[in-house]
């Protein structure tokens, strides 16, 4: 039997009380971790910026994966008992370079994320509007960690101005190219959107449990990196409880979850056309690879059936 915290002992003596003090716990860890590794990486990312120093980059990602870590810690040391069951490849490792989809709940989700990937897979990066980038310090530190950034150009913006037509995917393949010297894992969620039961039947979605997927940041994604990746991981995520917002994270609210990783394989043909610029040129290419992520989202649906299920069929293997 592993050791309990108080505050997880909290959790067993007086439910209410363990989820005041591992929210306060969480809330102030958060905080203060926030504002010790904020200088840091705007110091070393302006370095970064200005001299391009590899020295500057790595002390840029060391400061965020003990900010990521922290965080994990916490979930594993302030949570109450719960019932996580998570699935990953044996062949995974932090110095890879991965494309990775999965499916949108909820913000828990990127946390869940960050959970899984410490030790095991390199620090995640994901697209991001460009104009994040004028938050304070959140901003910021996506553009030092090389998040790639999109810049949309409206229809209107673009019928005023035709030179800005395909700008957006020069600009975001260059900001992926920035990844290349370095182990990634650069998530995509393929719906666009988190799901919700509404968003599903609007669009008249063929999937029980997801959105209809998109292929365009996957494809850029690939275009712009294809050569350099060790593969594409696909992520399916289950909450069987219900979608649980980011303070029921810290609440102790998440009792079961489900995560499973697994390769995917795409063809060599399609996938050799898509890092050729094959999607943006090719109608053939584009349908053919709207197909295959398809084929992925109906396994994926499948998948979470099964997942549910089994929470339901197997007893619980609460921590210990």
């Amino acid at each position: 039997m592993r050791f309990k915290s108080f505050v997880q002992k909290l959790h067993e003596r007086n439910p209410k009380l363990g989820k005041i003090a591992s929210l306060t716990t969480a809330t102030g860890v958060i905080t203060f971790n926030s504002m010790l590794a904020g200088p840091p990486v705007w110091i070393m990312g302006a370095a970064k910026a200005v001299t391009g120093a590899a020295i500057a980059d790595k002390a840029v990602i060391d400061v965020t994966n003990y900010w990521i870590n922290s965080n994990n810690a916490m979930i594993d040391n302030i949570l109450p008992d719960k019932d996580w069951r998570i699935s990953l490849p044996d062949d995974i490792h932090t110095k890879g370079k991965y494309l990775l989809v999965s499916n949108h709940q909820s913000w828990v989700d990127t946390s869940i994320v960050q959970y899984i990937s410490e030790k095991r897979l390199p620090l995640t990066r994901f697209f991001t509007k460009f104009e994040l980038i004028y938050i304070p310090v959140i901003g910021q530190a996506f553009y030092f960690l090389d998040f790639p950034m999109m810049r949309r150009h409206s229809k209107e913006a673009i019928a005023k101005n035709p030179a800005l037509k395909g700008k957006d995917i020069e600009e975001a393949k260059r900001a992926c190219a920035l990844l290349k010297d370095k182990p990634f894992t650069l998530l995509n969620y393929l719906e666009g959107t988190r799901f919700t039961t509404v968003k599903r039947d609007k669009q008249q979605s063929p999937y029980t449990h997801l959105l209809k997927p998109r292929a365009g940041g996957l494809s850029l994604a690939i275009s712009a990196l294809g050569e350099d990746i060790d593969g594409i991981l696909d992520m399916t995520i289950v909450y069987p409880d219900g979608v649980p917002t980011y303070g029921d994270l810290w609440k102790g609210n998440i009792k079961r979850l489900g995560v499973d990783v697994r390769h995917i394989e795409m063809p060599d043909d399609l996938f050799t056309s898509v890092q050729n610029g094959g999607y943006e040129t090719d109608e053939a290419i584009k349908a053919e690879m709207f197909d295959w992520v398809e084929q992925v989202w109906q396994q994926k649906d499948q998948l979470i059936t099964k997942m549910l299920a089994e929470f339901e069929s197997k007893p619980p293997a609460l921590d210990a």
